[in-house]
């Protein structure tokens, strides 16, 4: 595994140097005095290196989990005063001074940390990405630049044996052997150095001018980089710092895309990234910092939203997805079938990306029943296909109609056929890739029984045995091991 790591250090950094000595070609015709475009991506060999690992790592749980489940609405959103926002016609400012007293009534005394960790585990997940503080502002961790948390007298939960959620999470999930992350949000609509109560709120951004205000402004700075400091030093060694609400950002990025975020003022919110990441690695140096959709140096990975891309993208990434329809909890969720979320995993993996499977907690601190089994469906997949699916990379043309492709470092090349719902694998299917496999037998995971591999022109058919089609190792999809 050293030997392995090393070998990604040294492609990394030497494809990196080259990109470092084109990028300073073209910047050397410019003027000192002229503001880049851009901001260069990282090339600290460490954090590659660390990259590279997490891009092994290739499943992960996500935890969207707050005072908002105790009403099942969306998290934080509802109470934004944007014209999109569905109230269900209650006024603007009962609905909202209704929803920030939740913090009141937030008891979930069923919450079973170490339970939620086995269950990832056992699902075959690596890592963890839990919501320490939403848009809303409450804070799920012991924190002491605001009242607004879980450990507060305020909070029934703050009674509790172990009040800290976020302590809790970290230590379950570390135990358990995976990673953990924390999801931090940038904005905070309950901080009033962001949503000054004086003036009103029309949109998710600040609701003053920064250039106007700057003390203001700078108060909600620190407050932000205090916040975070807390995060990185005080829950031991974190891996992950996944930062959101992508409408902070320095000017430099703000791009079409990202301009309408900011609103009907337009207003530029830049919290000094720079200055927090160098304190968030004072004891973390490895660690990974994902500043969501501000494409450079703190933007180790991206993060596709509910969303699966078409191909392979030129960096690292990971589709962060909802197992429901809703990142929070609701008791009506309708949950995608295991099915689905196999297939969803075999393909993000097939197109180097990771899968970030996201379930959220409800009221009582206890996942819905029907997410449980999923997680359970997972697990009972990769046990027996995981080889296919840890630490490999992509392989052209990552895919052909129902077959995926990956390729681990040792060279072993994997044909993944997705089985619909309820269908049986075929006498024989056909499919193009750019490796060059051997005729002959071949293993399928987990079937004792072998098929076979012949090439005709550009072609390869795996023919696939009765024995193999009657009993088949697995639902949902197969892994021939083709090489």
């Amino acid at each position: 595994m050293e030997y392995l790591c090393k070998k990604q250090t040294d492609y990394i950094m030497k494809k990196t140097f080259t990109v470092i000595l084109i990028l300073f070609a073209a910047f050397t015709n410019y003027s000192q005095n002229v503001k880049p475009a851009v901001q260069l991506p990282e090339t600290d060999p460490v954090i590659l290196n660390r990259i590279s690992e997490w891009q092994d790592l290739k499943f992960g749980f996500m935890m969207h989990w707050g005072i908002y489940s105790q009403w099942g609405v969306v998290e934080s959103w509802s109470i934004c005063n944007e014209p999109w926002i569905d109230r269900g016609g209650v006024p603007y400012n009962k609905y909202v001074a209704e929803y920030q007293a939740l913090n009141k009534t937030f008891n979930p005394t069923d919450f079973d940390a170490g339970h939620i960790a086995e269950l990832a585990k056992e699902a075959g997940m690596k890592y963890v990405v839990f919501t320490t503080k939403h848009h809303d502002g409450f804070c799920m961790y012991d924190t002491k630049y605001t009242d607004y948390s879980v450990t507060d007298p305020s909070c029934p939960y703050s009674k509790h044996e172990n009040p800290d959620i976020t302590a809790d999470i970290v230590n379950a999930f570390r135990n358990n052997g995976l990673w953990t992350g924390l999801y931090f949000s940038k904005p905070d609509w309950h901080c009033p150095d962001y949503w000054a109560p004086e003036w009103a709120t029309p949109d998710r951004n600040v609701n003053y001018n920064p250039t106007t205000y700057p003390e203001r402004w700078q108060k909600y700075c620190d407050f932000t980089y205090n916040q975070i400091h807390e995060l990185t030093h005080n829950y031991g060694d974190i891996d992950i710092l996944w930062l959101d609400g992508g409408w902070i950002r320095p000017e430099w990025s703000i791009d079409d895309e990202t301009r309408e975020w900011l609103g009907c003022q337009q207003w530029v919110q830049d919290i000094d990234m720079p200055k927090i990441a160098a304190m968030a690695r004072d004891n973390n140096p490895d660690l990974i910092i994902v500043d969501r959709s501000v494409h450079g140096k703190y933007e180790n990975y991206q993060t596709p939203e509910q969303a699966i891309p078409d191909t392979l993208l030129p960096y690292p990434w990971e589709t962060c997805m909802s197992m429901g329809d809703s990142w929070s909890y609701s008791d009506k969720d309708v949950y995608k079938s295991a099915n689905k979320l196999i297939h969803n995993l075999v393909d993000i993996v097939a197109k180097g990306g990771n899968y970030l499977l996201n379930v959220g907690p409800g009221p009582d601190g206890r996942l819905h029943p029907t997410a449980v089994q999923r997680l359970h469906d997972i697990g009972k997949w990769m046990k027996v296909n995981g080889q296919a699916i840890y630490s490999t990379r992509p392989l052209y043309p990552y895919c052909d109609g129902k077959v995926r492709f990956t390729n681990s470092k040792d060279g072993h090349v994997y044909a993944i056929y997705l089985l619909d719902e309820g269908e049986t694998l075929p006498e024989y299917f056909d499919f193009k890739c750019s490796s060059n496999l051997k005729n002959g037998q071949i293993k399928v995971m987990g079937a004792s029984a072998k098929a076979t591999i012949k090439k005709t022109d550009d072609t390869y058919r795996i023919t696939v045995p009765a024995k193999l089609r009657q009993n088949p190792p697995c639902e949902n999809a197969i892994v021939f091991i083709c090489k």
